[in-house]
């Protein structure tokens, strides 16, 4: 299964809440599994080469995904909030107790 088109995703930054649906093989069977956090770091030039950091917290503690946005078993990105960040890589987050502004995206 090569796709020879580019997936057509949002426009992504960090500081954005995203919601990913992965496709995940358990056997026989695919699922697909939603992933819902932060975008802490961006990285990449290309298409092929980029990959998004996401972070959540589950059960207090703190989870992050390196996702490449090439990777074939990524069905869909969806912006669920927006925040305005300064920095482009948004390390100080691991230990921040704070919360950034949002802004909830029209569906």
């Amino acid at each position: 299964m090569t796709e020879t088109t580019p997936k057509q995703f949002p426009e992504l930054r960090p500081g954005y809440t995203v919601r990913l649906h992965l496709r995940v093989s358990e056997g026989k069977k695919d699922r697909v599994q939603v992933y819902q956090g932060i975008i802490i770091k961006m990285s990449g030039a290309t298409l092929n080469t980029k990959t998004i950091t996401v972070r959540k917290v589950t059960q207090g503690f703190g989870v992050e995904k390196i996702i490449p946005l090439a990777m074939p078993t990524l069905e869909k990105i969806e912006v669920v909030k927006t925040a305005k960040v300064r920095r482009s890589k948004l390390y100080f987050l691991r230990t921040y107790k704070k919360r950034l502004r949002e802004t909830m995206v029209k569906a």
